[in-house]
């Protein structure tokens, strides 16, 4: 690597903060909307996924060795592909957004859901970053992701309910911002 190209990057590579891992509250409503699957299936999107909603390169998930999937591998497949969530929302919100552990749980579990381009862009973000309210912010933005192919979904209205209901939830840990 040129010393240019090395001194471009450094910045970038500074600025990056790796996301805590999300408590055990947000692991157990994740895994409650995602459900296990051992076998390889398709979501009902066009999408092959195993596991805890692990999407797969191909139709046989063949990033995905020793099928079908125990519980445990499941759980350790889902953790993996967590910390790619919870470094992109640790990463789009800027300091001073502080959450607790469950509030970042429950945008961590959303984020999951919608992924990390929607939720970097989202006025969810834009306004916490901007210094509102959480609390209210995620109340008027959680609801609003209730839509799957245009149409209101009754699963994804009963997860924002969860997500929301997580995020007002009692924590004891802070989460936000991370340490970087």
């Amino acid at each position: 690597m040129s010393l240019k190209l090395l001194v471009a990057v450094l910045p970038a590579l500074a600025l990056a903060c790796t996301g805590p891992p999300v408590n055990e509250n947000g692991l157990n409503l994740l895994k409650s909307f995602e459900k296990f699957e051992p076998n390889p299936y398709d979501d009902g999107y066009g999408n092959p996924t195993i596991g805890y909603g692990h999407l797969c390169p191909d139709a046989s998930c063949s990033d995905v060795p020793n099928k079908p999937l125990t519980e445990e591998s499941a759980s350790q497949l889902l953790a993996n592909d967590m910390k790619g969530f919870q470094d992109a929302l640790t990463n789009a919100l800027a300091q001073p957004v502080t959450l607790n552990d469950n509030q970042y749980a429950a945008l961590v579990s959303w984020t999951y859901n919608i992924g990390n381009g929607n939720m970097a862009k989202s006025d969810l973000v834009k306004r916490m970053n901007a210094g509102e309210d959480v609390v209210k912010v995620a109340s008027d933005e959680l609801p609003q992701w209730n839509k799957a192919n245009g149409q209101v979904s009754n699963g994804l209205v009963r997860r924002r309910k969860a997500e929301l209901d997580l995020f007002n939830a009692p924590a004891k840990f802070g989460a936000l911002p991370a340490p970087c």
